[in-house]
Formats: structure tokens, C-alpha cells, sequence
């Protein structure tokens, strides 16, 4: 109603007949409904200053930190063919037990002796080693008698030659001496056949200077053989030396030939032992592994190779096995956007799947069925998935976990942050902005330790 006329419809009494107009008249509906709002506001205004705990979600599934806790796949080294099975799936089996015989498929390894001939083979081997070592030992002893022969055949022959030396310097002064003699004899023949012919001297006289003149000629030409005969003597020293030397050297040389042979055969044959040594442990490692057993105790969870008579390649996985004892953690994903907000010994509350839960997410206090637990890892690289991988432990300070969930259960979590009011949440969820970022407590006393620490 514009009300353009003065007349005032309100007071009319055809109005006071509509129940409508009656409550419109009714001041005090209005002050009733007026004080609610206000109430309503102040209450609600009150609710945007209280605080509000961000928290970052995430999905994962439970998990163990241990490796040697999760599931596992038991290979077989070698192939084979399945001879045997001792268990059945859902069985719970012992460290060694034993859960599969496998035979082998390969035709070098289907001798049934052949560890015994292997052996044998060993044997000769080794007979032939100790041979070729005791032949190199008796070379080497008789390379030992050549050496030491040599030493003393040169020391003889040197010892000609030094006779053969001193000879040709004896008979060499034994020459000169005869060519003095004969000079003597010369100009004493000389004197006395002057004086011969001048009649001072008898003919017996001269012919003894003569005959002592033809005997020092001919003690000259004798002591001129003699020399050449050293010399020849002294040659034939020389050339018997050098000859002993060259024999030397070759039956020393033979020997050492023979004996580097020898050594090379016995390190040949040594080889070959080794080779040998190395198959038969093989071979006797190879019978072991036969018999697949468990690395640990666990439970069946699956036979990947099926039925008696099927044959694999090495390598393939035979069984799956799930470890009994292990100690349980959650694997959950977040956000890149979210990844700084994570950091170790994060407090964390955990919703298993199928296990009742009521959570708020603003007031975990207040949440009913959640399990507390503490960030132990994040992961640095990225995963297939885009998101970031943390590990989650229990937390000692809360209610353990429960006993009936079983690694792969789903499992959500819901990493606490900082405190702020109900309106910077709303706003912040408005635009789409991320939780506030901040460091905890004990990094930021770390971080001041090792810049202490670096001072």
C-alpha cells in the first residue's frame, strides 16, 4: 500500500472480521519475532569468533613401517615343476616350514648321480694338481743342483784360464830370454871365429861357440812353439768357458721352461678344481632349494602357481604370504597444495573403514570412534596418484587400534592444524584458499638448536 489517500483502511471495522489483519495489527508478533532475530544474530555472531581446528584430509589404507612386514610373494630361484604341495590357502605356517616340492626341469641337472660324479671329477683333479706340484717341486730342486753345478764348472774353467794366462806370460819371458841367449851366442861366435881365423883360438873352441850358437837358435824356435801352444791353450780356455756357459743356460733355461709348464698346468688344474668345488656347491644348493619354504612365520593368503605337474621359470612367485606379528601404520595421500603443512610428529585422527565413527572435523574433541596417531614420514616424491605419500603410526598417548583391521583396510585421516575462528574459515573455504601455514613448535626448537649449533 502506497498510502496516497488519507483515509486509514486500518481503522475500518470490515478489516477486523480477517484473522490476517488482526495478526497484522498486532504490534507485539512483531517485538516477539523481532527479539528472536536479534537473538539469533548475536548467537550467530558469537559462533563466527569461535574457534575452528583446520585440518588437512586425506585417504590411504593401512599399512606396516616394516617391509619385512607386508605382504610378500614367495619365488623360486630356479625352474621347476611342481611335484608336491604341504599347505592350503588360509593356512598359518612357521619360518621354514615347507610349503611346495618343485623338480627339476632342465636336462643338465636330471643325473641322479651328479653330486657323486662331480665329486670324483674333484678327486681326479686334485690328484692331477698334486702331481703337476710335485713335478714344478723337483724341477725347481733340480733347477736349484744346475745352478749350483754352474758355479763351480765355471770356477774350474776359470780357473784353466787363468793357468792358460799365466803360461803364455811364462813362455812369453822364457822367449825373450832365449832371444837374449841366442844374441849372446851370436857375437860370441862372432869373437871367436875373428879370432879362429886370425889363429888366437883353437878349432875346438870355435866349433863349441857354434854348436852353443845352433843350440840357442833351436831353444828359440822350441820356446816359440811352446808359446803358441799357450796361447792355443789360452783360446781354447776362452772358447770352453763361453761353451760351458751356453750349456749352462740351456739346461737352466729348459728347466725353468719345464717348471713354469708344470706351474702352469697345476694352476690349470687348480682352476678347474675350483670350478668344480663351485658346480658341486651349486649343485647341493640347488637340491635345497627344491623344498620352498616360508622365510617367516605368516598366513596363506593365496597359491599363485596352481595344480601338480606345472612348470615356471625362475623367478616366478609360487605363493602369497602374509606375516602374522606385524605392527600396524596408515599410508594416506594429501594434497600438493597441503604438502608444507605436513611434518613429522604431526598429530592425526584416523576413521577406519567399517569401523562407526562420528567426526567434527572443527572440534575432534568431540568426535566419537576416531584413533589417534602421529606422522612418522613424508614421502619426497611425488606419487602416481599426484599426491603426496605420508606414514602414519599409532599413537602411544591414545587408545590403541583396533585388532580386527587388516593391512589394506581404508582408512581416512585428518591431520590437526592450527586454531582460527569460524569466519576466517568460512571466508578461506569461500576462495578456495589453503590452511594456514605454520611450523610446530619443536621444529622451530630444532631449527634454533642447529642454528646454535652452527654458531
Amino acid at each position: 500500500m502506497l498510502n496516497i489517500s488519507k483515509e486509514n483502511l486500518t481503522n475500518s471495522e470490515e478489516f477486523d472480521r480477517f484473522q490476517s489483519t488482526q495478526d497484522v495489527k498486532n504490534k507485539t508478533r512483531y517485538l516477539t519475532f523481532n527479539k528472536v532475530m536479534f537473538a539469533l544474530g548475536i548467537v550467530l555472531l558469537v559462533f563466527m569468533f569461535l574457534p575452528w581446528t583446520q585440518n588437512v584430509r586425506g585417504n590411504g589404507n593401512v599399512t606396516t613401517l616394516d617391509p619385512s612386514q607386508r605382504p610378500q610373494s614367495i619365488q623360486s630361484v630356479i625352474p621347476g615343476r611342481i611335484e608336491n604341495w604341504y599347505v592350503d590357502e588360509g593356512d598359518i605356517v612357521k619360518q621354514g616350514d615347507t610349503i611346495v616340492f618343485i623338480s627339476e626341469i632342465k636336462s643338465e641337472y636330471f643325473d641322479p648321480l651328479l653330486l657323486d660324479r662331480t665329486k670324483n671329477q674333484i678327486t681326479s683333479q686334485n690328484f692331477s694338481r698334486n702331481s703337476y706340484n710335485e713335478k714344478a717341486k723337483a724341477l725347481a730342486r733340480q733347477l736349484e743342483a744346475l745352478q749350483n753345478e754352474r758355479v763351480l764348472k765355471l770356477e774350474q774353467v776359470q780357473n784353466k784360464l787363468q793357468q792358460a794366462k799365466l803360461q803364455v806370460i811364462s813362455d812369453s819371458i822364457d822367449l825373450e830370454a832365449a832371444k837374449t841367449q841366442l844374441s849372446i851366442a851370436k857375437r860370441q861366435f862372432r869373437r871367436v871365429d875373428t879370432l879362429y881365423a886370425e889363429g888366437l883360438k883353437s878349432r875346438v873352441e870355435y866349433e863349441n861357440k857354434e854348436l852353443k850358437l845352433q843350440q840357442s837358435q833351436a831353444k828359440l824356435i822350441s820356446q816359440q812353439n811352446k808359446l803358441l801352444a799357450s796361447k792355443n791353450k789360452l783360446i781354447n780356455a776362452k772358447i770352453d768357458l763361453s761353451t760351458l756357459e751356453t750349456e749352462y743356460e740351456n739346461k737352466i733355461s729348459k728347466a725353468q721352461s719345464d717348471r713354469q709348464s708344470a706351474l702352469s698346468a697345476y694352476y690349470n688344474t687348480e682352476a678347474k678344481v675350483t670350478k668344480l668345488e663351485n658346480e658341486l656347491s651349486n649343485y647341493t644348493l640347488r637340491q635345497g632349494v627344491r623344498y620352498i619354504t616360508a622365510p617367516q612365520g605368516g598366513f596363506i593368503n593365496r597359491a599363485i602357481q596352481k595344480g601338480i605337474g606345472e612348470t615356471f621359470k625362475e623367478g616366478a612367485e609360487i605363493v602369497s604370504i602374509m606375516p602374522t606379528e606385524i605392527d600396524l601404520a596408515v599410508e594416506t595421500f594429501i594434497r600438493p597444495i597441503d604438502l608444507p603443512l605436513m611434518h613429522p610428529g604431526e598429530e592425526v585422527r584416523i576413521i577406519f573403514d567399517g569401523w562407526p565413527a562420528i567426526f567434527f572435523s572443527g572440534w575432534p574433541n568431540m568426535s566419537f570412534g576416531t584413533y589417534g596417531g602421529k606422522v612418522v614420514a613424508v614421502e619426497r616424491n611425488i606419487s602416481a596418484n599426484g599426491k603426496y605419500r605420508v606414514l602414519i603410526k599409532p599413537d602411544p598417548a591414545e587408545q590403541d587400534w583396533p585388532d580386527v583391521i587388516r593391512a589394506g583396510s581404508g582408512a581416512k585421516t585428518f591431520a590437526l592444524l592450527k586454531d582460527v575462528p569460524i569466519w576466517y574459515e568460512i571466508w578461506r573455504q569461500i576462495n578456495g584458499f589453503p590452511p594456514d601455514y605454520y611450523m610446530p613448535s619443536n621444529s622451530n626448537d630444532n631449527a634454533k638448536k642447529n642454528q646454535n649449533t652452527k654458531k
